[in-house]
């Protein structure tokens, strides 16, 4: 009896069980399906997943500096690598903007010190600063003195002479007459090229390049040997008194330098490869040497 009871009392559950897993209550509507839902959601996050920049996967195996402080010299001078900008009065530039992005890469602290041009690399291998950044040429002599990282821009040396001039169209001209006189910025690798078509007494050296192109207004020299971005630079408001003329003399690599054996160099140089691989560079390369860049050495140096 007892056992029927219990049979009887077990069917009773059995059927609620029934009758609520089916719906019942009458007016309530149904619980809502969300099994699409969440695989929807799970799709989702999943393709998420798979979308993530593969930069940040292999950001992730460059090396961590944990913070550390970088100072990195720059002239504050040299468009477009750095410059104050005129409308702002903060320092801008291609080496900023490359510089920031490697120690977001590598968790390291930039810390920009403004230094002359003339004397920084001897102030680098002395140590002063851990690095420079100012379009720097990589040179077998320097490279005694300072480690390079791996080039990043490949620059060319043109001549940057008055509009109505006629007597020049390539340095060859200035070798042949000997009343021409050249300039360019001492210290540099402009100077080197030179001297390799020209004796010294034919050639005005200036501190600063801007010296040298208000000389070439002046009509007190007659041409400048300049790296074509530079040179571009300074046509700017000047395009109706100059023009770079002539075949390349000589194709360049740039880099940034450091102390002889800094631990700098592999992580820099690691960085640099991730931002030529996730495209950065290309970005940073055509935002400051476009035709979208319009500040000029008349912005930054206006005649008072």
């Amino acid at each position: 009896m007892k056992m029927q009871r219990l049979i009887w009392f077990i069917g009773l559950i059995l059927l609620a069980l029934t009758v609520v897993a089916c719906g019942g209550g009458g007016d309530e509507p149904a619980a809502e399906d969300t099994t699409s839902d969440t695989a929807e959601e799970a799709t989702t996050e999943e393709e998420m997943a798979e979308e993530e920049p593969a930069a940040e996967e292999e950001a992730a195996s460059l090396p961590d500096l944990e913070g550390r402080e970088v100072t990195i010299a720059v002239e504050n001078a040299y468009l477009p690598f750095n410059y104050i900008d005129p409308t702002t009065g903060e320092p801008a530039g291609w080496d900023y903007d490359v510089w920031n992005e490697i120690c977001r890469l590598i968790n390291c602290t930039p810390v920009y010190v403004e230094a002359g041009w003339e004397g920084m690399i001897q102030a680098v291998a002395d140590g002063q600063y851990d690095a420079a950044a100012d379009g720097i040429t990589i040179t077998d002599e320097r490279a005694e003195i300072v480690d390079f990282s791996a080039g990043y821009i490949n620059i060319e040396q043109r001549l940057l002479v008055r509009l109505d001039e006629d007597r020049i169209t390539s340095i060859d001209d200035i070798v042949n007459n000997t009343e021409l006189v050249l300039g360019t910025q001492t210290g540099t690798t402009n100077y080197e090229t030179a001297l390799q078509y020209l004796p010294e007494d034919r050639i005005q050296a200036f501190e600063q390049f801007p010296f040298a192109v208000q000389a070439l207004i002046a009509g007190d020299i007659d041409a400048v040997i300049i790296d074509e971005i530079a040179g571009q630079g300074y046509l700017g408001e000047n395009a109706d008194q100059l023009q770079l003329i002539g075949p390349s003399m000589s194709s360049d690599q740039l880099g940034f330098i450091y102390p002889k054996g800094s631990d700098l160099v592999e992580p820099v140089n690691a960085a640099l490869g991730e931002l030529a691989q996730n495209g950065f560079l290309e970005e940073v390369n055509l935002q400051y040497f476009g035709p979208n860049f319009t500040i000029t050495y008349d912005d930054l140096f206006p005649e008072e």
